[in-house]
């Protein structure tokens, strides 16, 4: 089978992108590089010894996928290719919805036009709001409340239209809980451009000397030691969901919306003490104000993915904090 993987060259993408070459699958990547870079594509080819055909191409050009399913026998989509900052999307909400959304749309038409009618999307445990309990089913309802999130529930809401129309598609929404860590190589990981939005790679910088220090936000919630808990889970763990995600939809007709967890909380200073403790390195942190918005606790339960998709993460938080900062380490900034 030959996949198509919109924004591979980016963190969970280039992830996924080994997963299916060491799998025995084909695939295609399409990146711009709006928050990645081509070194993931040459890192890609190394860690797998595979070569892969690569366009440099915007999903908001229409023109630009038509040209790559014309010259590709595109069977399946693995759809990340997205703005992801919940910050940035609260400043620029117009361009996460033009992105995002557009993006998304000119994707399913140009598959439609080509017979193409299996998508694994990425989507995003944001679209559930803030619960009313932990951890999270796929009924609870969706409320998010950033744009980001708001861009991630409507795409799913498009696909689960496509496919009460059209019932050959196969769908696999995967909401994600909190990715970090690295592959076991050091080549690929977590390096946004400019300042981080996410925490792992912010403590990297940090720890490399890079940044000053680590902002904790709010020390007085209902938790073990005050900090923020969330469910956070290794990005490889995360790549292997969507072959499973794939092989799932191979076959059949479906939409489906499948948590990616751990179903296993980590607190903010929990994140940061396993950090120090197994690098052998310090994080220097302050205490600041709540953001808000920020949930005392987010995780989820990950059951449904268990028994329909036969996957559950692996990987602990110590393999996450080692593998972010092996790959931090190999960079040069």
């Amino acid at each position: 089978m030959k996949v198509l993987i919109t924004g591979g060259a980016g963190y969970i993408g280039s992830h996924t992108a080994v997963e299916l070459l060491e799998s025995g699958y084909d695939i295609v990547i399409v990146d711009d590089f709006s928050n990645s870079s081509p070194e993931a594509i040459e890192n890609i080819k190394k860690i797998t010894n595979k070569d892969f055909s690569f366009y440099k191409c915007d999903i908001n050009s229409k023109d630009a996928l038509s040209a790559v399913f014309s010259h590709e026998k595109i069977e399946a989509v693995i759809h990340f290719a997205a703005y992801k900052a919940v910050g940035e999307s609260c400043r620029l909400p117009i361009k996460y919805y033009s992105n995002n959304i557009s993006g998304t749309i000119n994707l399913l038409d140009v598959m439609n036009e080509y017979g193409c009618k299996k998508i694994v999307f990425s989507s995003s445990a944001t679209v559930y709001g803030e619960p009313e309990e932990n951890p999270m089913t796929e009924d609870f309802p969706l409320h998010p409340f950033n744009p980001y999130g708001t861009t991630k529930y409507i795409i799913e809401e498009i696909l689960r239209d496509l496919y009460r129309a059209d019932n050959e598609w196969g769908i696999s929404i995967l909401r994600y809980f909190n990715p970090i860590g690295a592959h076991h190589s050091g080549l690929i990981g977590e390096r946004p451009n400019g300042i981080p939005n996410n925490i792992m790679p912010y403590i990297c910088l940090v720890a490399k000397k890079k940044l000053e220090k680590l902002s904790v936000f709010g020390n007085d919630y209902p938790t073990r030691d005050g900090t923020g808990v969330r469910d956070y889970i290794h990005v490889v763990d995360l790549a292997k969901g969507h072959l499973k995600a794939l092989e799932y939809i191979a076959d059949k007709g479906i939409c489906d919306s499948i948590n990616l967890g751990t179903g296993c909380g980590y607190s903010v200073l929990e994140l940061v003490n396993a950090f120090s403790r197994v690098n052998n390195v310090e994080v220097p942190y302050v205490i600041t104000e709540r953001r808000p918005g920020d949930l005392a606790e987010y995780y989820a339960d990950p059951s449904k993915a268990e028994k329909v998709l036969g996957w559950k993460a692996e990987l602990g938080i110590e393999d996450m904090v080692k593998s972010s900062w092996k790959f931090i380490s190999n960079q040069q900034f």
